[in-house]
């Protein structure tokens, strides 16, 4: 028998441990940990992942500062006082498990329904995402949650136009010639991509910025168009008006791999500059000098992103900027189309993470996640079904981050709602959880992530112990399944093992574990013969199946819902885009970042804040028939006239009244994909009663 050998670690022991961040964040950024003696103590990028280049946000930069946060939370606890108080008691796994358990089972016994999941992108990985949490649920029969609340528009929206959430590859933006940037702000949002387009502009390339916020991305771009909030889809059938006018079209392009060009066509010379300019908002000649670039500036592509889909007409709208490449056959070159999202390139293998099997027949009823507020106060009914009895929140903040939010708060607050919050930090929905469970963070567990802004598969690997008495996300499922003695095999898997089970075969695991990341294999300009993935392989301009479903089978503007000049009592047109050191509400609680981003703000024009006394820096009321909350004015040309600025997302406890954004915000949905509509919301703006800072 050979003799067993122990070896003392060196006083100073260095690894390197490489990741993936987890963020709701197109790059996916591939993390290199630096360990040592156990303790993380940096996380820069991956200098090997070419997409990540070793740079990474600021956010994501001071990662350690998260992890090892003195407010963490490092054991179970258990609620003692009122519910939004925030008062607990430490208590062990075992009794916070049992007891979990118990009442999971006891209410599954008579109606499995009135349980309800909750979660969305705290973590974008699929183990830690939409593993052990959904074959648990699947297995109890729960409710099924539709994740709305931030991509379903678009993502439906390419799925009637383009057949999946597919477009160009983000590294070929360095080789176009122009680039429209439509609603994002790039420079806070999509940082990677960004370093393309700069590319691109050193090469000669023309950015236009297309938001109607003046953004840090739109200071950078050659020309911002500031249009209406909502009116996007207006500006889209403009372009194409003028690329019909003066024929700046492929016809062999339209005729070989696009369907319903003659409807589209007839649809289109609707929209004349002149109309448009109108509803937008614009000056004509802006739309036609747009049109007269994209027509013949050549390659040209687009980079969307959600901030646009978040009104009544978003998928609309995303529908009728997805056509614009087909037109001009931007498609041809690997440096023109368009890319909201490529998250639907990749094979994952859902069915074998969710185990829909495990529903064993039954359909359980769906509960938009984007209507959370109105749900949880509904009683029972034949329509809706059971009342909701339990909410599992994990990978989100919905007290915080939900619309409406006055509303979601009196749904928590309900003394007969169990509620059970995995989480890191004491946040705004943690406050009204019956139990807290300390969940892991990135640099402590073991996950396989897509990407939504490239194509690159990335395997993030554990690179410390977990924190205190912290348990992975699917590691805290597995335990409950073992607990209420649910015995399929599937509740044995490990992390590591669902890791292998993400993609299967489709991805070579070998080249993960050795690099952290692997590109899936594609052309380079994949619809350059069409071949598109909808029903008919083509761009399809007019959808049969959304014609099918009653609903008009060509892009058109559809107006907000709030629409600006129909209320006296709220002249003001409000979007509340992401405040640059956060990301959703995520890193609000991280001293150096908040330092950084100040205070709740509110961007408002200085003729709007002429016209209401108000000064810059003072505490202002925005408020309309759903609720008020306090901030501070910024008066500034970021905003235009007519339109405010409230940069999110606060937490409600770390904001001037208890309050945040989402205050005001309503639970309206979309024309498609049935998400929320944050940014089609009408207010009025006033000086607060408050002292001024």
């Amino acid at each position: 028998m050979s003799a067993s050998i122990s070896v003392n670690p060196t006083p100073q022991q260095v690894l390197s441990v490489r990741g993936a961040c987890p963020h709701d964040c197109p790059d996916t950024c591939g993390l290199l940990t630096t360990v040592e003696n156990g303790l993380a103590t940096r996380v820069q990028g991956n200098p090997d992942h070419p997409h990540t280049d070793g740079v990474l946000c600021a956010k994501v930069s001071k990662y350690t500062e998260r992890t090892y946060h003195p407010e963490r939370i490092l054991t179970p606890l258990k609620r003692t006082g009122a519910k939004g108080r925030g008062q607990f008691t430490p208590v062990t796994w075992d009794e916070a498990l049992a007891d979990i358990a118990q009442r999971l089972q006891a209410i599954a016994a008579h109606s499995p329904e009135a349980i309800l999941p909750y979660s969305y992108a705290g973590t974008m990985g699929l183990v830690q995402g939409e593993s052990m949490d959904r074959r648990f649920f699947h297995h109890l029969g729960a409710s099924l949650l539709d994740r709305t609340i931030c991509a379903s528009a678009g993502g439906e929206a390419l799925v009637q136009t383009l057949g999946g959430k597919v477009g160009m590859k983000v590294e070929f933006f360095a080789e176009s010639q122009l680039i429209l940037i439509w609603g994002s702000n790039s420079i806070g949002s999509n940082l990677h991509f960004w370093r393309y387009a700069q590319q691109a502009k050193r090469n000669g390339a023309k950015l236009v910025c297309i938001d109607p916020r003046k953004s840090e991305t739109a200071d950078k771009c050659h020309e911002h168009i500031a249009l209406r909030p909502g009116t996007d889809a207006a500006l889209a059938l403009a372009l194409m008006h003028e690329l019909i006018a003066h024929d700046w079209l492929d016809h062999d392009y339209i005729a070989q791999h696009t369907l319903g060009w003659e409807q589209l066509r007839d649809r289109a010379l609707q929209w004349p500059p002149e109309r448009a300019a109108e509803v937008c908002g614009i000056p004509v000649e802006q739309i036609r000098q747009l049109a007269r670039d994209y027509g013949t500036m050549k390659p040209a592509a687009i980079r969307l992103n959600y901030g646009m889909q978040r009104v009544r007409g978003g998928g609309n709208a995303v529908r009728a900027v997805a056509c614009l490449p087909a037109l001009t056959g931007a498609w041809r070159h690997r440096a023109g189309g368009m890319l909201l999202s490529s998250s639907g390139q990749f094979p994952v293998q859902r069915a074998a993470l969710h185990r829909p099997d495990l529903l064993a027949g039954r359909t359980p009823r769906t509960i938009n996640m984007s209507t959370i507020g109105d749900d949880l106060l509904r009683e029972a009914s034949p329509t809706f079904g059971p009342k909701v009895e339990a909410v599992v929140v994990y990978n989100s903040n919905p007290v915080a981050v939900a619309p409406d939010s006055g509303k979601v708060v009196q749904g928590f607050a309900r003394e007969d709602l169990f509620t059970v919050v995995l989480e890191h930090f004491h946040t705004d929905t943690a406050d009204y959880a019956d139990y807290i469970l300390p969940a892991t963070t990135q640099l402590e567990h073991w996950d396989v992530h897509l990407a939504y802004g490239h194509t690159d598969v990335m395997l993030n690997r554990p690179a410390i112990a977990p924190v205190g008495e912290a348990r992975s996300n699917a590691q805290i499922f597995r335990d409950l399944a073992a607990r209420m003695g649910l015995t399929d095999p599937c509740f044995a898997d490990s992390d590591e093992t669902l890791c292998r089970q993400a993609f299967g075969n489709a991805v070579d695991y070998a080249l993960l574990e050795s690099q952290g990341f692997a590109t899936l294999a594609g052309p380079d300009a994949p619809f350059a013969e069409g071949n598109f993935p909808t029903p008919s392989g083509r761009c399809e301009f007019f959808s049969a199946r959304l014609a099918a479903q009653g609903m008009d089978g060509l892009p058109d503007h559809v107006p907000n819902h709030e629409l600006q000049g129909t209320s006296a009592r709220y002249p003001l047109a409000m979007i509340s885009p992401p405040a640059r050191n956060f990301l959703n509400s995520t890193f609000v609680n991280v001293k150096s970042l908040r330092t950084i981003e100040g205070r709740p703000l509110l961007e408002m024009h200085p003729d709007d804040a002429a016209a209401r006394g108000i000064a810059d820096g003072s505490t202002v009321r925005v408020f309309n028939d759903r609720g008020s909350y306090e901030c501070h004015a910024e008066v500034s040309t970021r905003a235009r006239p007519g339109v405010v600025n409230g940069l999110g997302i606060w937490w409600r406890k770390l904001g001037l009244n208890g309050t945040n954004v989402n205050e005001v915000t309503s639970q309206a949905l979309t024309d498609l994909g049935r998400a929320p509509t944050f940014y089609d919301c009408l207010v009025e703006v006033e000086a607060s009663a408050n002292a001024a800072a």
